[in-house]
């Protein structure tokens, strides 16, 4: 394909047993050209430890989290942490935010999961203008900050990308985020959503070709290619049965209401295979990129060659094991296609 695309990558630090091991696997991405290195944040490694050690320990490739949430953290918090970070990081830090889910907010953090997207608006409000410099006193209907000013070099840039899936979130990842990320989008499904993101952009007065869209694609590049794909077809099971209620209400916008009832029907009778089995080829090949090396390889790019996408983020499959995460990683490293 000739349209120019970055390769991101992302981590997951708890299948490390140590900091310096997880360091060590960045800085093999940094080797193998991959453009940003990020890492989901659940209930292990602490998202702003990790990206500390990325910032120490690589030299070049971007670092990023998916994602710090609003609920979990003040934007004070995060202004600070992220200006930290980006100091060390000289310039490679993007900050990733996202409104979490009801599941993880309630039940994790006991709080309330009420005017999401209107706290991720202050967040992302709060956190650019203590990057500015400012002394912030900041009357919104959320936060309610009053002289925070960071004690740290500023102005410095904080690019912030937005995972968001619905056309409000994405909406206002166009009129105030700097990127956004997408997840468990078919090439058709992410293409529709990109319309809301330019129309933000204007919203905004912003020119769309600005933000970076960096689409998360769950991967699984086996010589086994049959293998891959079950294995991605647990996967997909897994985060329409279990992750949280916009993650079905995505999938199932996107043309797939029945597979998504049948899938969840199955998993609730607790026959996990039958729900396994559910997960139709279709929707299988457009959510995730799981085969040979050569079947991954050109689902990739034909997300890359969407436009509007700058980048292809790839991800791992939950069930695969270490030996297939490795053989994926090295699979679709841009130094080795």
């Amino acid at each position: 394909m000739s349209k120019d695309f970055e390769t991101d990558v992302t981590l997951t630090p708890d299948r490390h047993s140590s900091l310096q091991e997880l360091g060590s696997v960045a800085q093999d991405a940094e080797k193998l050209g991959f453009a940003v290195v990020g890492f989901g944040e659940t209930t292990g490694w602490d998202s702003v430890v990790v990206l500390t050690v990325l910032a120490e320990q690589t030299t070049t490739i971007g670092i990023a989290d998916d994602v710090i949430g609003p609920f979990s953290r003040s934007p004070s918090q995060i202004s600070q942490a992220a200006a930290s970070i980006q100091s060390l990081a000289q310039g490679r830090h993007r900050l990733g935010l996202g409104t979490s889910s009801p599941a993880l907010v309630e039940g994790w953090h006991g709080l309330s999961f009420e005017r999401p997207l209107r706290r991720l608006r202050e967040t992302i409000d709060i956190v650019k203008r203590a990057a500015a410099g400012e002394n912030v006193t900041y009357d919104g209907q959320e936060f309610t900050p009053e002289g925070f000013q960071l004690d740290l070099p500023t102005p410095i840039e904080i690019p912030i990308d937005v995972a968001a899936l619905g056309p409000k979130g994405v909406e206002l990842t166009g009129r105030f985020a700097d990127g956004w990320v997408p997840q468990l989008f078919t090439p058709a499904g992410l293409e529709h959503r990109l319309n809301d993101l330019r129309r933000g952009a204007e919203l905004g007065n912003r020119d769309p070709n600005s933000l970076r869209t960096s689409v998360l694609l769950r991967a699984c590049a086996l010589e086994d290619g049959d293998r891959a794909r079950q294995l991605g077809r647990q996967h997909v099971a897994f985060m329409i049965s279990l992750y949280g209620p916009f993650y079905q209400q995505s999938i199932a916008e996107q043309g797939y209401v029945e597979m998504v009832e049948e899938v969840r029907g199955h998993w609730q009778d607790g026959d996990r295979e039958a729900a396994v089995a559910a997960v139709d080829d279709e929707a299988l090949d457009g959510l995730v990129a799981c085969g040979t090396p050569e079947e991954v390889n050109a689902i990739i790019d034909e997300f890359a060659a969407i436009d509007g996408c700058d980048a292809v983020r790839i991800g791992w499959i939950g069930p695969a094991d270490d030996e297939a995460i490795e053989m994926t990683m090295r699979a679709v490293a841009p130094a080795n296609r």
